[in-house]
């Protein structure tokens, strides 16, 4: 079983940034089809934000294209979520998601962003 564990949630005000980060704790894990966060917000679906697919293509959201940045560290499997020019609308719980033969979600943390 592989366990992910996010870490960088919290309240921000508009305008501001925040980095949400997510490690993979686990030595079982040969090959990453994909690393990503997702977002759900009150009465909303779960909704890609940002991935990586095959190590190096990234695909984002309309919704927050130019202002969050995905990236990896490649030396080990933890993935980053730079979040810039927040956005009342960007507050969620965003979950980190892996994809290898199987696809694991971390617990989520919780981004609020305030007017």
């Amino acid at each position: 079983q592989v366990q992910l564990v996010e870490s960088g949630g919290g309240l921000v005000q508009a305008g501001g940034s925040l980095r949400l980060s997510c490690a993979a704790a686990s030595e079982r894990i040969f090959r990453v089809n994909a690393m990503g966060w997702y977002r759900q917000a009150p009465g909303k679906q779960r909704e890609l934000v940002a991935e990586i697919i095959s190590g190096s293509n990234t695909n984002y959201a309309d919704s927050v294209k130019g202002r969050f940045t995905i990236s990896r560290d490649n030396a080990k499997i933890t993935w980053h979520l730079q979040m810039n020019s927040l956005k009342p609308e960007d507050t969620a719980v965003y979950y980190c998601r892996l994809a290898t033969f199987e696809v694991y979600w971390g617990k989520g943390t919780l981004v609020t962003v305030s007017s």
